[in-house]
């Protein structure tokens, strides 16, 4: 039990200065670190960046239909940069990954499911009916569809966080349980160890991304159909 407590305390966020909790300020640390001249001066990192957000832009444009709001996307765009950034720091030694929390995650889910739902009950109430029943569905079953559709409406918030939050918590977990195993080894094995944590690092920076793209084409998605 002690040693389950110790491994779980890597995601305690218990850091504080004066009382004050500081591990959730990792969110907005962030920016800090990014220098002034990558907004102000343009180089090939910030045409780099330029291209990502434009492609994503183009693609939420798509998702999102023609009756969108004009700049609808850039909102769902900051979202998954913001996602992205916060899931890498979280690979950083010493900094807090605020994602692998579901404060966190449920605190971005909840407030956009429940303001597509608001609009789309108040503007478009007819459209929201008719997505409890799908086309073609026989009459015997419709009660059931009703019931199974709003279930599965009211448990998307609760996807969209544990999906985030679990996926970037398994793997920190994983590197976690090998990085304790290395005092014991020998250096033999310590060099393959280190060559699987490496690769494992390489897998977690290519979910931090795909974990950010897909909490925000999800959120796309759940938007479109209050549309």
């Amino acid at each position: 039990m002690k040693m389950m407590t110790n491994l779980f305390s890597t995601f305690d966020p218990m850091s504080s200065i004066m009382s004050m909790p500081i591990n959730w300020s990792s969110s907005m640390v962030g920016m800090a670190m990014v220098p002034m001249m990558f907004w102000l001066i343009p180089s090939r990192l910030s045409a780099m960046w330029f291209t990502v957000m434009s492609i994503l832009h183009n693609e939420f444009k798509t998702l999102l239909g023609s009756k969108s709001f004009n700049g609808s996307t850039f909102m769902f765009v900051s979202l998954f940069t913001m996602i992205a950034l916060i899931n890498f720091l979280g690979l950083f030694p010493y900094i807090f990954t605020n994602s692998s929390h579901m404060a966190f995650t449920m605190a971005l889910a909840m407030p956009m499911w429940l303001s597509y739902m608001i609009y789309g009950w108040m503007n478009q109430t007819a459209h929201m009916f008719a997505h409890l029943v799908p086309q073609g569905t026989p009459g015997v079953l419709m009660p059931f569809m009703v019931l199974i559709e709003t279930i599965s409406n009211m448990i998307r918030p609760g996807t969209l966080a544990v999906r985030l939050a679990a996926n970037m918590i398994a793997g920190h977990l994983l590197m976690t349980l090998l990085g304790n195993t290395g005092p014991s080894l020998s250096y033999t094995m310590m060099t393959v160890l280190l060559m699987v944590q490496i690769a494992l690092l390489m897998l977690e920076s290519a979910v931090s991304i795909i974990q950010s793209y897909v909490f925000a084409v999800l959120s796309t998605l759940y938007s479109s159909e209050v549309n």
